[in-house]
């Protein structure tokens, strides 16, 4: 995907739907920072280009091969976070597994029956029940502003 040289400014919002991108071109554009959540699904991502301003996302641990020349940075080879040395910041809580999410991004994907909060739940969420409680209260809520706000709606 070449964006090289088109006056950005900030990150395009539509660059979120490029998640299977291999090769990213930011060069020559006058971005001075790329946004945390710029690049969160990105991982088929292998080689990135950028500013010279501008570091490679999630440093250059996230990278196996980070060279500058006069204008550009080019970060090769995105690294598993879940595979590094480097200790995780936020490890993933008990009943849950590391997920790669983009450079230097991961995620926590529970374990099967898990889910829920820290993966804390287990078997599958209640949508009978869920769906029964929402309906109800919505068709109760429903009836109830009808009869009471019935008397104020003028006839025409």
């Amino acid at each position: 995907l070449d964006l090289s040289n088109c006056s950005l400014h900030s990150v395009p919002p539509g660059l979120a739907e490029a998640t299977t991108a291999i090769v990213l071109d930011l060069t020559e554009n006058p971005l001075t920072a790329l946004p945390s959540g710029a690049l969160v699904g990105f991982m088929q991502l292998q080689s990135l280009a950028v500013p010279l301003a501008l570091e490679c996302p999630g440093g250059s641990d996230a990278w196996q091969n980070v060279t500058e020349d006069r204008s550009s940075r080019l970060c090769q080879g995105q690294r598993n976070p879940c595979n590094s040395s480097v200790e995780l910041a936020w490890p993933c809580p008990e009943n849950s597994v590391c997920a790669p999410d983009g450079p230097g991004l991961f995620q926590c994907l529970c374990h099967n029956p898990f889910h829920g909060y820290k993966c804390l739940r287990e078997g599958t969420f209640p949508m009978l029940l869920f769906g029964g409680i929402l309906g109800t209260a919505t068709v109760s809520l429903s009836l109830l502003l009808w009869g009471t706000q019935r008397r104020k709606a003028k006839t025409p």
